[in-house]
This record gives C-alpha cells, structure tokens and sequence, in this order.
C-alpha cells in the first residue's frame, strides 16, 4: 500500500515535470480553484487560480523551447489520503547559449490535493537563486537581465582584447627598440634581415647593408665620460634615422657604438650614396672629440650589397658589409669603403 502511494506522488511529480519541460498549456488546467503559490523569480505570493496561469503561460512565452530538467533530489511526503507533497532539487537547463543558469540548483515544492476524485496542484513553490523579480516584471526567467549581462561581458571583453593587443603591441615595440636611443636594436634587426632577405629572393632584388663604427670612441668615454658618450649615441642614432627615410629602410643599433641600416630593394651604388650621406649627415653634428685626428666625431662605415638567392644566406650579407667596415678601419678610419671595392 505504502509503496503504491510512493508510486503515485512520483507519477504526479513526473507529469508536473513533464508538461512544465514540454511547455504544455494543457498544465494550466492543472491548477486547482483554491491555488496559491511564489514564482520562482519573484517576491511575491500569488492566491488567485488565472493569476497563475498568466503567469505560467509568460512563462513558456519567454522561453518557448523545450526546458532540460536535471535531477538532484526528490522527497515526499503522504499528508493525508487527500494531500501530498514533493520537494525537489534540480537545475533548469534553458535552450538559451547562456549556461549560468544551469549552474543554480532550483528548489519546487508542489501540494497536490484531491479535489472531487482529481487530483489537482494546490501550491507551487519555486526558488530559483538568479535574482528576483519585481512583481510587475514581465519576465519569469530574468532572461533581460542576463541578455543585459552579456552586453555588459561582451562590453568588458572587448575593452580589454583591446587593452591587451595594445600593451601587446606596446610590448613587443619596447622589445625590438634599443633603450638608450630609439631606434631599432638588434632583436628587430635579425627579424628584418630575415624578411627582407626571402622577399628580395622571390623578387630577385637586391638587399643593401651599411655598417658603422664610431671612430676612437673608447677615447671619447675616457675624456668626456660615459653619459656625454649615451648622448653622443643619440645623436648619432637620429642622424641615422634621418638618413634611413625610404620604406623599408630600417636604422638599428646593433651592439655598443656600432650601428647598422639595412636597405631593401637597393643596389651597391645606391647604397655607397647612402653611406656618404650618412657619413655627412654625422659630420654635420660636429660633436667635439679633441682625441680624434678631426676634431670633431667621425664614423667608419662599410656597404655590402647582394641579391639573395638560395647559395647565399643573410650572414653572408652581414659578414660582407663587416669585412667593408673593418676595411674602413684600416684605411685610416672617416671613410666608407664597400664590399665590391
């Protein structure tokens, strides 16, 4: 006998459940004449039988698609002959992309009663943890209030991608910049050099390298010190850079006092006019070098130009436009010699 009326209250809960899922108006018939009940949403009690049905059919109009009811636990209790209780937990999957509400355990509580041999939904107690509902909202999911929320995410998000591809961009210009100068450093130069080493070989143009040392600045440190020889590189460097004014020319410092430009789509000769209007761009600065055979700061520069090609690799340029430079040096320093010479 027990066991029959276990069987029933389960059989009651389970067509509740059912027809609530399946969004089936036919649930509103359920209600009894007597029916009072909280929404699950909402802070208030609801006592008249087409108060609730309003209610439950905006309900499945807010959220038309079929629910996914999960489960978690079901107790109930044999009031009376005439009156039963269930009380169960479970969460609401609603087919809507948003998961957090998913995520809540909701509470139901339903009498039964029988009323003239039917039986009939005398309460529903529903408490759902998302946030309450005003009594005159007309939602009874906060569905709204979630769409707003997303906005609101999708809003944040989007600020701080940006943020993010900022700083990133911000990062990684720091990392290829020489600190003390400005320009380019070394890091940026390898990866510039291997760019425009395969673009020059698919487009068989040549690529152009110039190196430049700075004449007896070892000499410049000792007599003038070490923040006048900082400001000295500074100075170079924008020379450098004003010299470099051609797309794809990129002026770097590559180590110490030693500086380079890397000139795409450039010739030897062209490259050769460029290392003189780089070594008269520095003299032009006449920054005072008492220990220097001038006066005045002086660079030593070398020029190498190559079309790359498969036999041939990009420190093959590097090497060239060095050999040049160290040429350069031997010849007594001031000077620009080149790789071809």
């Amino acid at each position: 006998m027990r066991q029959k009326r276990q069987d029933l209250i389960r059989s009651l809960f389970d067509e509740y459940i059912e027809m609530y899922a399946a969004r089936d108006d036919l649930l509103t018939e359920r209600f009894s004449e007597n029916f009072s009940g909280y929404t699950g949403g909402g802070d208030f009690l609801v006592k008249d039988r087409e108060h609730w049905a309003r209610i439950t059919r905006k309900d499945f109009a807010e959220v038309p698609g079929r629910l996914r009811i999960e489960m978690l636990d079901l107790s109930t209790q044999d009031l009376s002959e005439d009156v039963v209780v269930t009380t169960a937990f479970f969460h609401i999957h609603l087919p809507i992309p948003d998961s957090i509400l998913s995520r809540e355990t909701a509470r139901l509580v339903l009498v039964f009663r029988r009323e003239d041999g039917e039986w009939k939904i005398a309460h529903s107690g529903i408490s759902i943890p998302y946030q309450l509902l005003a009594s005159g909202d007309d939602e009874v999911y906060p569905i709204n209030c979630l769409h707003e929320r997303n906005r609101e995410l999708e809003a944040i998000v989007e600020e701080r991608t940006a943020a993010l591809e900022d700083a990133k961009t911000r990062l990684e210009a720091l990392s290829n910049t020489d600190g003390l100068t400005g320009i380019a450093n070394r890091r940026a130069f390898d990866g510039m050099l291997a760019q425009e080493w395969k673009r020059g070989q698919r487009a068989g143009t040549p690529l152009a390298l110039i190196m430049l040392d700075v004449d007896h600045f070892k000499k410049f440190n000792d007599r003038y010190g070490h923040p006048a020889g900082d400001r000295c590189l500074q100075a170079l460097a924008g020379a450098l850079a004003q010299a470099g004014r051609r797309a794809g020319e990129l002026a770097v410092r590559y180590g110490g006092e030693e500086f380079v430009m890397l000139l795409p789509n450039t010739g030897g000769h062209d490259a050769l006019e460029t290392a003189h209007h780089i070594q008269q761009g520095v003299w032009a600065l006449a920054l005072p070098h008492a220990d220097a055979p001038t006066g005045i700061v002086t660079v030593s520069l070398g020029v190498a130009s190559l079309v790359p090609s498969a036999q041939l690799n990009p420190e093959d340029l590097v090497q060239q436009a060095d050999s040049a430079l160290y040429s350069a040096k031997l010849s007594g320093r001031n000077c620009v010699r080149s790789a071809t010479a």
